[in-house]
């Protein structure tokens, strides 16, 4: 195992996060890939939340929570983290977890403020609300 597999060091550039479309509009292909992750954790974070938020918006009031999880395979967007191996998040973990329980905290789902493409003018527009 090398010190990139264990999460101590970053790869070059960062980790990474591909964001999948499950509806299959765009093929195999990711929707986009997230570069510039500096920790393992970071990267993990950001991909919990954006499948959490996913789900969420999958779920309407009172679905049971295998319609929650069929609806987020037919709708949803998957995330994963790029070279983190058996360390990297992976939301088949807790599918059945998001699905069962909404969250009560609405941190769960704001993977806008880990996304590490936001800017300074983001955060300042963001502390002002």
């Amino acid at each position: 195992m090398s010190a990139f597999d264990t999460g101590l060091f970053s790869p070059p550039g960062g980790f990474a996060v591909r964001i999948l479309d499950l509806s299959g509009g765009n093929g195999a292909d990711p929707v986009e890939t997230i570069g510039g992750f500096q920790t393992l954790e970071h990267a993990n974070a950001f991909a919990r939340r954006y499948v959490r938020d996913s789900m969420e918006r999958c779920r309407t009031r009172g679905m049971r929570p295998d319609a929650v999880i069929a609806a987020w395979f037919a709708f949803g967007e998957d995330a994963e983290v790029v070279g983190g191996a058996e360390q990297a998040w992976r939301s088949a973990a807790e599918l059945n977890d998001f699905a069962a329980r909404p969250p009560l905290d609405a941190e769960d789902r704001n993977w806008r403020a880990l996304d590490p493409r936001r800017d300074e003018d983001d955060v300042a527009a963001e502390e002002e609300e």
